[in-house]
């Protein structure tokens, strides 16, 4: 087919290389009952919208019932004006920022949102955004190397393992020794002892990815001294209008996912990956970085100050090979810090973290669930007396989202089973806390 540049002999040697004889066979994990077998050959438009909507409507969407999830990806509320905004055509129409004359509204949003994504940081400097946290962590790690010319990585087990696994697979070929420690969901890792001046950097997340909070500044100081970049990953941006930030603490890379100020869960995605560090290392930052400056009347513009992707003049010698800035989805995060202004942004973050606290107070008076977090921002760990994929399909049916088993993250660790990830946020009310922590005592 003329745009599908493949042959037939390409797909069989794709289709050889992972093992697999047809393209159905990708599909085997779908339930047989689920897949309809006979498709009409045709269905008017309102046909087709009248079916679909009937097969939507068995979803249980977040929106219409007290809902628990996070794990990377949290229900914030997204104010009606963000769409407005996003959708002027200053913003919506001119996407492209590589001709400045015609593009200055995007270039000013990123602009604007490098700013911002500095701020909550902490840090000095932060590009023009990229696809998403995973593989902004990835990219981090490739950074780190390329500073110190070193491959020795060492990733904290509180990492989000979606991070690790994109990391992973991004830097297979690429020479990298990656040494993963095992998740702790009890108690503090022991970081420092595992450094030394052979590694490249250490990758941490804070707050990890079981909720606990950490004061990176003591390992911070330790990498320093051994020549080590300290990578902190943040999944979760509200946290930044409430903690220590990882500027405070001594980052020299910061990255994460913007995804919950920029729009709702929706299957997963879109996400939108921030990218900080000290601004010595801007040279080795991968993507692109906006600028601010005059024209020759003396009137304020905005253009691309730094373009090291292959896609531009640098080629072989590009930092990175990203095609994009998801630039709409950093607009709607930038739109959303914007609308929120630091007094809000901080007051959003302590409305968070209230409300975890107090689902988790009521929690503990129930003694067979014990809430494993001393310290956390608004996503804890609570360990049940049985599976707790089980205990999350009962209360499915009660209609209440309660969390992710941990276990979905760590198949091969079947010591995780009874142990729930759960997320708070503003869109929470007491009602809501009272509804799950009740529910919860009925169905233990």
């Amino acid at each position: 087919m003329r745009y599908l540049p493949l042959s037939n002999q390409d797909r069989e040697s794709m289709l050889n290389t992972i093992g697999i004889e047809t393209i159905d066979d990708l599909f085997d994990e779908l339930p047989k009952s689920e897949v309809p077998q006979k498709l009409p050959s045709h269905k008017s438009e309102l046909q087709v919208d009248r079916e679909l909507s009937q097969i939507a409507n068995e979803n249980l969407p977040y929106s219409r019932v007290p809902s628990f999830l996070g794990a990377g990806n949290y229900c914030h509320f997204i104010p009606a004006s963000l769409d407005y905004i996003v959708q002027r055509g200053e913003f919506l129409t001119s996407y492209t920022p590589y001709q400045p004359e015609i593009s200055q509204g995007t270039l000013q949003v990123i602009f604007e949102f490098q700013t911002q994504v500095a701020l909550i940081t902490g840090m000095e400097i932060a590009n023009a955004s990229m696809y998403d946290g995973a593989t902004a962590c990835a990219e981090a790690i490739s950074m780190a190397s390329r500073i110190n010319k070193r491959s020795k990585v060492l990733i904290s087990g509180g990492v989000h393992p979606h991070y690790i696994d994109v990391s992973k697979t991004q830097l297979k070929h690429l020479g990298f020794d990656i040494e993963v420690l095992e998740p702790n969901i009890f108690g503090k890792e022991e970081i420092l002892d595992k450094l030394d001046t052979d590694l490249s950097c250490l990758v941490v997340q804070n707050p990890s990815f079981f909720g606990d909070l950490q004061d990176y500044t003591a390992v911070a100081n330790e990498c320093r001294d051994k020549g080590v970049l300290l990578i902190i990953v943040v999944t979760e941006p509200v946290s930044l209008g409430l903690i220590k930030t990882p500027g405070e603490m001594g980052a020299d890379i910061v990255v994460g996912e913007g995804q919950s100020l920029a729009g709702p869960s929706n299957f997963g995605g879109p996400g939108l990956g921030f990218f900080a560090s000290l601004q010595k290392y801007v040279r080795q930052m991968p993507g692109r970085l906006c600028g601010q400056t005059f024209d020759k009347e003396g009137k304020r513009g905005f253009v691309l100050t730094m373009s090291t992707r292959e896609q531009h003049i640098r080629r072989e010698k590009a930092t990175s090979n990203i095609c994009t800035n998801s630039g709409l989805i950093a607009l709607a995060f930038s739109v959303h810090l914007t609308l929120l202004g630091e007094n809000g942004f901080n007051r959003l973050a302590n409305i968070n973290h209230k409300n975890a606290v107090e689902l988790s107070m009521r929690l503990k008076k129930n003694n067979k669930i014990n809430v494993i977090n001393s310290s956390f921002f608004n996503e804890f760990v609570i360990e049940l007396p049985r599976p707790a994929i089980d205990i999350i399909d009962e209360l499915v049916n009660l209609n209440i989202l309660s969390g992710i088993p941990v276990s979905r993250f760590y198949p091969n660790s079947p010591n995780l089973s009874n142990f729930m990830l759960v997320a708070v946020t503003e869109i929470n009310t007491e009602s809501d806390l009272d509804l799950f922590a009740n529910a919860l005592n009925e169905v233990l």
